[in-house]
């Protein structure tokens, strides 16, 4: 079966991601086009890649947010969740721009579709990630949030692309996936330990609709990853490189689908973050890549029943939801 690369421990996230705000809406079902609709409840949150973080340090894994953050209402709101979940940043606030935002509108099913402005996340200097010292066992995140637009993406995917072979580099696409341009994605694919996209994401960039086929193209994409294919109320499929080692096999490929705990689903906003942060977490506890991603199920499946973003548990409670669905 797949075998680690030689790297130490996990030790630490370096969070290459953006965290904004989320401006959340909860309707019967999405206006029609030129439409207006009265909302059935609305809050404010810090949300995008604040709910990776805090699914992380919530299972015990050290995190420091690497991104940019602004000056404005929507800087404070995002460095006070921070320091409330006993997180760090490197950079001081920008002084001449707001944090992003976006508004997200959930639907009665648990569906949510979003609308995103970036601020002083988005950085555009070419030197800006030069900032961060990089050491043996950290694992850096970047989001395809990160590598869209134009004038910033390509200076971090060719910071990530450059990582040294000794820290682990996580990649999760977003609902962006198709847009990220090619010259960008192509080297990030080439370098990254772990590509993890939803079903939506996996077809985007594979154009298969069968979650195990979308799984074997990615991971033929990539240069060295083992890919991780959400796969909602059905948990995810894990395809790992064998590297070694006995085991069923699918041309050098091992293909796992791993279940979910079954669950009612209320908000689905930040379920994909909950089992990224999570995933990380327990491959630093020294977990397998497969009782990982099992964690990870059960962390996603707890947070759709819980409303709004950052809603991912906490070890104690996700032993317990664990414990309680025999698992």
């Amino acid at each position: 079966m797949s075998q680690p690369l030689n790297r130490p421990p996990l030790q630490r996230l370096l969070f290459a991601g953006e965290a904004i705000v989320d401006l959340l809406m909860w309707v019967p079902a999405l206006p029609e086009r030129g439409g207006d609709m009265l909302s059935e409840s609305a809050a404010i949150e810090v949300g995008g890649g604040f709910n990776i973080m805090a699914a992380a340090v919530r299972q015990g894994l050290p995190v420091l947010y690497c991104g940019g953050h602004g000056t404005g209402p929507w800087g404070e709101k995002v460095r006070a969740a921070l320091a409330a979940e006993d997180i760090g940043w490197l950079r001081e606030p920008d002084p001449d721009v707001d944090t992003g935002f976006d508004v997200a509108l959930v639907e009665a099913d648990g569906e949510r579709t979003f609308v995103t402005h970036l601020g002083a996340e988005s950085l555009r200097e070419p030197d800006a990630w030069n900032l961060v010292r990089v050491r043996p066992g950290d694992a850096v995140y970047v989001s395809g949030y990160g590598l869209v637009p134009p004038a910033s993406g390509a200076i971090l995917g060719a910071w990530a692309a450059a990582l040294p072979p000794d820290v682990l580099l996580f990649v999760d696409p977003g609902p962006l996936a198709a847009d990220i341009p090619a010259a960008v994605l192509d080297p990030v694919l080439a370098r990254c330990d772990w590509w993890s996209c939803n079903h939506r994401e996996a077809v985007l960039l594979t154009g298969s609709t069968d979650p195990a086929e979308a799984a074997r193209r990615l991971i033929r994409r990539t240069g060295r990853a083992d890919v991780i294919v959400r796969t909602g109320p059905d948990g995810a499929v894990l395809a790992l490189r064998v590297r070694g080692g006995s085991g069923p096999t699918d041309h050098g490929l091992s293909l796992r689908q791993i279940p979910a705990p079954v669950v009612t689903a209320v908000d689905t906003t930040g379920a994909g973050d909950a089992h990224s942060g999570v995933f990380l977490a327990a491959l630093a506890a020294g977990l397998t890549a497969s009782d990982a991603t099992r964690r990870a199920n059960a962390a996603a499946a707890l947070a759709v029943t819980r409303a709004g973003a950052a809603v991912s548990p906490s070890r104690a409670e996700l032993d317990q939801f664990l414990a309680a669905s025999g698992r």
